[in-house]
């Protein structure tokens, strides 16, 4: 079991497994603002709610610039698993100025790609194909990118990550 940790301000910050968050709580640097309803976790003769959702009790400050990696599963994510040029289901992607001319692995030069599309484009542009690009590639943002974990979370977490939004 996951538990989504907030920082004083209630921005996300990261998830944590249930344990890692309980030794927060006894430690008195986290409290609970959600918990598992009548499942408690038992230590000893004390008996401590199972946390879902914890808020710290200091501030964290968080570096401004989190900046995502580039991945190849990122990029199917960010770009919802649709071809960059068609529109179909993508299972590739394909760099947008081909590295053989010097293309880097970047978000904004990265696309997800259908096979066909990526064979047929082969190490040429899209300007060379005659084809256009459906969505500027850009780097993605948001808490489901930058608090890891997040995307498949407990639905209990919605509110909190939507606050961040």
């Amino acid at each position: 079991m996951r538990t989504l940790v907030l920082n004083a301000g209630y921005e996300p910050l990261t998830v944590v497994s249930f344990k890692r968050a309980l030794v927060l709580v006894m430690n008195d640097k986290a409290s609970v603002i959600e918990h598992v309803e009548d499942d408690p976790v038992r230590a000893g003769r004390n008996a401590y709610d199972r946390p879902v959702v914890i808020l710290l009790t200091r501030y964290v400050r968080v570096p401004s610039a989190r900046r995502v990696p580039v991945s190849r599963r990122g990029v199917l994510r960010r770009d919802d698993h649709r071809c960059g040029y068609c529109g179909k289901s993508a299972a590739t992607i394909d760099h947008v100025m081909p590295r053989s001319r010097g293309g880097r692995d970047s978000w904004e030069n990265l696309v997800a790609c259908c096979l066909a599309c990526n064979n047929t484009k082969s190490d040429r542009t899209p300007q060379e194909m005659g084809w256009a690009l459906r969505m500027i590639p850009r780097p993605p943002f948001g808490t489901g990118w930058t608090v890891r974990g997040s995307e498949r979370g407990d639905p209990r977490w919605e509110p909190y990550l939507a606050l961040a939004a």
